[in-house]
């Protein structure tokens, strides 16, 4: 197996109220990773009149304060999902917020991304690249693939989207493929057969009865899927 199965629940369906011990929850029930969506920054609420130009999808969810105050009671990989219009911005805020990934995406870097990606590994963080399920994959060969349109939790899985997690991998056998949105039971085979190994799953674990029987059940269909042997 040249990369390991890593499960990462997403946050953005957790008890906002309780993050920590969600996030504590999660870890002691086996997750890899903890998947953080940002999609919006405090500059938010002083710049509303230019909303259109600040958001990259129309929700607002976890910020860098958030991110900071987490950091202090979990030693969790904290796996951030940027979806905002200018990732360059927060690459120093999510650094010292204790951010382990960042993770962009190429529709609002196209012309810098490369730069960026130096930036975030100056900064102590993994960079990652994420693609809309429009973009051709063509355009970049880098990190995450979404199953799904950006920006809201318990959509549906987008089955042409493995068609581009093949193609990663067939390219880059060593690198890390995320896929995110509509991961769950119903689904998780089909990607692992597509050889993605980082599962990024939300509503499937988090409203379960025994979120860790998920879990353990994403991991599994991963290591079917990549035998040691």
């Amino acid at each position: 197996m040249l990369v390991s199965p890593k499960i990462a629940p997403s946050m953005l369906s957790s008890d906002f109220a309780n993050l920590a011990a969600e996030a504590k929850r999660m870890v002691d029930l086996g997750a890899d990773w903890l998947h953080m969506d940002i999609m919006v920054t405090s500059s938010f609420l002083c710049l509303i009149l230019y909303e259109s130009y600040l958001h990259f999808v129309p929700n607002l969810t976890i910020g860098v304060p958030v991110i900071e105050s987490l950091r202090k009671y979990t030693n969790a990989y904290l796996d951030c999902h940027l979806m905002v219009t200018n990732p360059k911005d927060y690459v120093e805020q999510m650094g010292k917020a204790g951010a382990s990934g960042f993770t962009f995406h190429l529709e609002v870097a196209k012309d810098n991304w490369e730069e960026l990606v130096s930036k975030i590994k100056s900064a102590g963080m993994r960079p990652g690249v994420a693609l809309k399920p429009g973009t051709p994959v063509e355009q970049v060969y880098p990190l995450l693939v979404m199953t799904v349109e950006p920006g809201f939790g318990g959509q549906m899985f987008m089955l042409s989207m493995m068609d581009k997690v093949r193609a990663l991998r067939q390219k880059y056998p060593t690198l890390d493929i995320e896929v995110d949105g509509g991961l769950g039971p119903s689904t998780i085979d089909t990607a692992a057969a597509a050889d993605a190994n980082c599962i990024v799953a939300g509503s499937s674990v988090f409203g379960a009865p025994e979120p860790g029987d998920i879990i353990s059940l994403l991991r599994a269909s991963v290591e079917k899927a990549r035998p040691t042997t």
